[in-house]
């Protein structure tokens, strides 16, 4: 039952679809890759146009310095400036902050595109670009939701905030830092977070209550002190790479269970009530395993297929640093090889715990070997997963607009990927958080032929528009 409001903000977004797919064109044509160097000023043009965007509506807007990024040769570059916005600042008012970038992986028409990647194309109603769903659309769903409000001359049923960077893809630089500097000033008045950067499991709309995170690690093997000729001294030392291969077969079995000893302890328990939302699900295995391309999984019910995605950490093999990776033959012994392996991380499980039992188990497996070469295991990268509570009054709203727009119930799910940013919310601003996406679950994120269809975004600034009314009316709790 959709009262008038709900109509006449709709029928607005009907009759604009054509201009938010122009200005989603506009986004996707700059090249805002952060992972690219040379493509800093296309990135540093994307932000000022986030910016122009926000100010043309009347929003408070400020392009915040987060400082400079060192580069591998020792030169420094000016990171790009994060945008923040503030439309409404009405005290009896709920205040939502809208978090989400503008930054892309990278993208070439030869990697296998059927596309120009940078120019929006619109093929049977799925628009498709580089950056289209992750994460431009859900960022311009937002701000256009916000502009509906104003163009109809109602007033927005909350205040609300954005804070749009360009740095995502490669590990949001200097973010952490403006949060926290900022965590008594833009965030001060903030009573929730909501991050749009994720997409659905299937056609059914969802919302995401927990990411898994990430511990990543080098483990290095150093043997002779440079690479030899395998006829002139194979037989006569022990081998770097085959003392690393022997290491890393020890950390997972071939049924996926690992082997280091406390991360399976640390895990927390699979509840009734989790099984049993795992249950009524909407998730298609065949169709999963024919897009993944695989004629089997590593699990053949939908549960524990979904369990060992969401909420059961991994180990996962990434590949082997000074090995000979060429295309021919060369009959070389690396002196020096190093693996990249990393463990997603899940609630219970702590990184800095992690550290230690995977160094100590390699160490201790290494010895065991009894050979004269070197191991150094480090980590390097240590995020923790994010979990919320989907009783928490942000979801039950998030319900009630899935509920408004889909005339359906939302999937509740778990990404198994790692999104650092609404963990660090989390502990600096201690705000509550959801995340709402409204990407597809074919977009393609990251892989060619990216897309986001018409459908998602423009019911998805539908959804935005009602998910504003709804937390409008989640009462305080005092």
């Amino acid at each position: 039952e959709l009262s008038e409001l709900d109509s006449k903000l709709a029928q607005y977004v009907d009759s604009h679809q054509e201009e938010y797919v122009e200005a989603l064109r506009d986004w996707v044509a700059v090249e805002s890759d952060s992972s690219n160097v040379l493509k800093r000023s296309e990135l540093n043009r994307m932000m000022e146009m986030v910016a122009q965007k926000l100010r043309q509506m009347g929003g408070t807007v400020e392009l915040v310095d987060v400082g400079e990024q060192e580069l591998p040769d020792g030169s420094t570059l000016a990171l790009p400036k994060v945008a923040t916005a503030q439309f409404g600042s009405d005290p009896n008012k709920r205040t939502v902050c809208v978090y989400g970038h503008v930054d892309v992986q990278p993208a070439k028409l030869e990697d296998g595109w059927a596309t120009e990647p940078y120019n929006l194309t619109d093929i049977n109603g799925n628009l498709y670009g580089r950056g289209a769903s992750d994460n431009k659309a859900p960022v311009l769903a937002w701000i256009h939701a916000v502009a509906a409000y104003q163009a109809l001359s109602m007033e927005l049923p909350v205040n609300v905030k954005f804070l749009i960077e360009g740095m995502e893809e490669t590990g949001s630089n200097g973010l952490d830092a403006m949060i926290l500097a900022q965590r008594d000033t833009f965030f001060s008045d903030v009573d929730y977070i909501i991050i749009s950067d994720c997409g659905w499991l299937s056609r059914r709309p969802a919302l995401t209550y927990g990411t898994r995170g990430n511990c990543y690690f080098y483990a290095e093997v150093e043997g002779p002190k440079q690479d030899l000729h395998s006829g002139v001294y194979g037989g006569a030392v022990i081998e770097p790479m085959i003392d690393l291969i022997g290491i890393l077969d020890t950390l997972i079995s071939p049924s996926g269970k690992i082997l280091i000893p406390g991360i399976r302890e640390a895990v927390a328990p699979l509840s009734d009530e989790e099984w049993k939302m795992y249950q009524d699900i909407q998730f298609d295995m065949d169709n999963y395993r024919n897009k993944v391309g695989v004629s089997q999984l590593m699990y053949n019910n939908k549960v524990d297929l979904l369990a060992h995605l969401w909420r059961y950490p991994t180990v996962s093999i990434h590949g082997i640093e000074g090995a000979f990776s060429d295309p021919g033959t060369k009959t070389v012994i690396p002196a020096k090889v190093t693996a990249k392996f990393s463990i997603r991380q899940v609630p219970n499980m702590d990184p800095a715990a992690v550290k230690k039992q995977v160094t100590d188990y390699l160490h201790s497996v290494f010895a065991k070997r009894k050979s004269p070469n070197k191991l150094k295991v480090t980590m390097v990268i240590g995020a923790k997963p994010w979990l919320a509570d989907t009783q928490h009054a942000l979801y039950e709203a998030g319900k009630a607009a899935v509920k408004r727009v889909f005339q359906m119930d939302p999937d509740l799910i778990r990404e198994g990927g790692t999104i650092p940013v609404a963990r660090t919310f989390q502990d600096v601003t201690g705000k509550s958080i959801i995340m709402m996406p409204i990407g597809g679950f074919d977009d393609g994120l990251h892989s060619q032929n990216e897309k986001i269809s018409r459908y998602n975004y423009i019911e998805g600034t539908k959804l935005f528009i009602a998910y504003l009314n709804e937390v409008s009316q989640i009462t305080i709790q005092v």
